[in-house]
């Protein structure tokens, strides 16, 4: 017999309330013209939705067994497309502990954070993600992960170069950019 296949997040989209995609993962393969039309039907289900209204959509238009889980923060729809076998719920907590990694990591998020910063909130969210599933969910856990990341990523090599250079540019040995190359 077949195991059962595991809940899975089809895609993750923020999308402002003008409709432009602030950032997108998706874990199916689509075409580029299939993920704009995508995009375009979520944010018509999304943006004339009464806040009354409940946070699931579920609509033939999002395809096969496909239902749609957002919420609302200013002026971003965050917006996570699940199989049925994923649970709203929890999709809807995951959503809350992602915008709280995103208020620790910016101090209060707002779009431009995303715009500006649009590797780094790809790389919170994929602490929390991996291939369509849900690997972490703790923000404790998320954030030293994150913090860790930051840090190897940080080459303290290359600062050293780079303050030697400057220093030999201002006492006039030339410009920082040859003892760069060496």
């Amino acid at each position: 017999a077949a195991a059962a296949a595991a809940a899975m997040i089809r895609a993750v989209l923020v999308v402002n309330v003008a409709g432009v995609p602030r950032l997108t993962r998706f874990y199916e393969a689509l075409a580029v013209g299939e993920q704009q039309q995508l995009l375009r039907t979520v944010h018509r289900l999304v943006v004339d939705r009464r806040d009354s209204y409940c946070a699931f959509v579920d609509d033939e238009a999002l395809g096969k067994d496909t239902k749609l889980v957002y919420k609302s923060f200013a002026t971003l729809y965050f917006v996570f497309l699940i199989d049925s076998s994923e649970s709203e719920l929890a999709i809807l907590d995951l959503i809350q502990a992602y915008v709280h990694s995103l208020n620790w990591c910016f101090e209060n998020v707002c779009e431009l954070d995303l715009v500006f910063n649009y590797a780094q909130a790809g790389l919170l969210l994929d602490e929390y993600i991996m291939a369509g599933l849900v690997v972490e969910t703790n923000n404790a856990r998320i954030q030293q992960m994150y913090t860790d990341i930051q840090k190897t990523l940080k080459n303290p090599q290359q600062d050293a170069l780079a303050t030697r250079a400057s220093s030999a540019h201002k006492e006039g040995l030339g410009s920082p950019s040859r003892y760069l190359s060496k």
